[in-house]
This record gives C-alpha cells, structure tokens and sequence, in this order.
C-alpha cells in the first residue's frame, strides 16, 4: 500500500486521532496519512504535530483557518493528494466509525479489480451498524434509499464516508465544482462519478458509532442531503450536472 494515502478530516477529535493513527500504522504500515484539521480548539493539530516526529515523512498535516465544512476537508486532502504520486486515495473518519482494519480490503478490491471506486458499505449486507439508536438507523436507511430512487445509482450507502478512489477518479472530476459539505457531498462525488461510468463497487463493513468525541450532525447537513439530491438530479435532466 505504498501508493495510499488515507486522508482523514478532523474537529475536535483529540481523544481518537492519536490512537487512530496509530492503530492505521500498525495494520498498514506501508501507508501514508494526511489529516486535515479545521484549526481544532482542543488542539487535535497539536497531537498530530507531535506524532509526526514519530511517523516522519508518512504522516502529514494540513490545517485550515477555521470550520468551514466536511466537504471542503476532503476536498482539499485530495487536491494536496494530486500533487503527489499517490495511486489511491482512501476517505475516513476520524471517530472510529470505520474500522481500520477495513483499509487492507478496501484498498485490495480496488487495486486487483476492474473498479475504481470501491466503497465500505453499512447496507450491502442487511443493516450492520453497532450503538446507533434505531431512529438514527431509519433515518439513514430510508435516506439510502430515497437516493437511490432519486438518481438512480446502484449503490446502497451513497452517504459512506469509507471509500477507495483510484487517482483517475478524483484527477477526471472537477473538485472545485463539488459544492456540498455533509452527507451530500458523499452522494455528490459518487453521483458524478457514476455519471462518467466510473465502476463503483460496494464491500460490507460493520460501522460503529463514536465512543469519545462529539457527533458533527446537525439538521442542516441532513437538509443538504434531502434537497441536495433533488437538485443534482434535476442538474442531470438539465444537462448540467
């Protein structure tokens, strides 16, 4: 897995990215990490400044001068990530949701397949999320499914935040028109993707909720989704999107 790189975003997630970090260098040590800080109070960029001392030239650091949103960190993680010579580049959370074991899969059935998205699903097989109350799980199911009624996209978790993209992928869209910022800037970047007859390929994962830190959902992000959606679909129609 030299030619990976995960890039994880970061807000206030001092009690998780030091362990995470180094539980992903342990099971794959052959990866880089790029983590990318909106200028966290609790001094998470200080922690991985730190730890950079210890993992020198595979973990890297980009901080931004404030909170502007989930999609705007990936976003500028892959752009730093282009101007490398990295062949895939992996997304996930910083909060232990995805487990990082997960990665060795993720990046094999991307590399040794004809796929050039290969996403961590929580729904490919039945519903496999651990500590979220069932209203929680509705809600992201049912919005699982209305995406895939609205854009007609084959993929059961659209709002996965678990993905393998292959270089070609990110290189071919046009980041700085990817507009969203919560879940629906997952749905985006799949959804046009989809749209330029990238293969995408779904594999289980067991997704647990965060035991340390502070979930970032709020309304708002669940309305971008919802509204969102209906918007790149009639984009599609339109010829636009």
């Amino acid at each position: 897995m030299k030619d990976t790189l995960i890039v994880i975003p970061t807000y206030n997630e001092i009690d998780n990215i030091g362990l995470l970090i180094h539980d992903i260098f342990r099971i794959a040590k052959d990866v880089d990490i790029l983590v990318v800080d909106d200028d966290s109070p609790d001094n998470t960029s200080g922690l991985v400044t730190d730890l950079q001392n210890k993992f020198i030239g595979k973990l890297f650091l980009l901080i931004r001068k404030s909170k502007i949103g989930l999609g705007k960190a990936y976003i500028d993680g892959f752009k730093w990530a282009l101007k490398k010579s990295y062949k895939f580049i992996i997304e996930m959370d910083a909060d232990y949701s995805h487990n990082p074991k997960d990665l060795i899969d993720l990046h094999k059935v991307c590399k040794n397949n004809d796929y050039d998205i290969v996403v961590g699903s929580r729904y490919i097989n039945g519903i496999n999320v651990v500590n979220w109350p069932f209203s929680r799980i509705l809600l992201s199911y049912i919005a699982s499914f209305y995406v895939r009624i609205i854009t007609n996209m084959p993929v059961k978790d659209p709002t996965s935040g678990f993905v393998c993209y292959k270089r070609s992928v990110l290189e071919s869209l046009n980041l700085n028109q990817i507009k969203f910022v919560g879940y629906a800037f997952q749905i985006e970047m799949k959804y046009k993707a989809f749209n330029k007859n990238y293969k995408i390929k779904e594999i289980p994962i067991i997704f647990t909720d965060r035991v340390r830190g502070v979930s970032k959902l709020t309304k708002g992000i669940i309305a971008e989704a919802v509204f969102g959606v209906l918007l790149m679909r009639f984009k599609k129609i339109l010829g636009k999107l």
